[in-house]
């Protein structure tokens, strides 16, 4: 249910205390890519913890270009689910906190095995070459 698109752009823009252009500027720089019905932006919970990651980007001082270089170091950004994410712990040796939950790390940065099989890397790697 999670992956679920099923929040209106106003109901998004109220949760997270911005005003609705704010999502589209966001959109606009590929920060975050919601869902379309009928031509409207519906939003999931994962969506909603995208958004609220950024949010806290920007609360640190990084502007939306900064921001779309920093998520490159995050390819599963559009994936919802990424197992090797999922690893709660304090103190991980080569590994970066994941932005899907707070004190959590990516378990597959720096490990070559993990990454080459993820199912967003091969499409992305699929893509590039066509």
């Amino acid at each position: 249910m999670e992956n679920l698109p099923v929040f209106a752009i106003s109901v998004v823009s109220e949760m997270l205390d911005v005003h609705p252009e704010t999502l589209r500027v966001w959109e606009k720089h590929e920060v975050i890519k919601p869902r379309r019905r009928s031509g409207r932006r519906f939003y999931s919970e994962a969506d909603l913890k995208r958004l609220r990651f950024i949010q806290g980007l920007i609360a640190e001082g990084l502007n939306l270009p900064a921001i779309s270089h920093y998520l490159l170091l995050y390819p599963c950004w559009q994936l919802d689910s990424c197992p090797a994410c999922m690893h709660r712990t304090k103190l991980v040796v080569c590994a970066k906190p994941c932005w899907k939950e707070k004190d959590t790390y990516c378990q597959a940065y720096g490990n070559e095995d993990t990454c080459s099989n993820c199912e967003f890397r091969k499409e992305s790697k699929g893509s590039k070459t066509q």
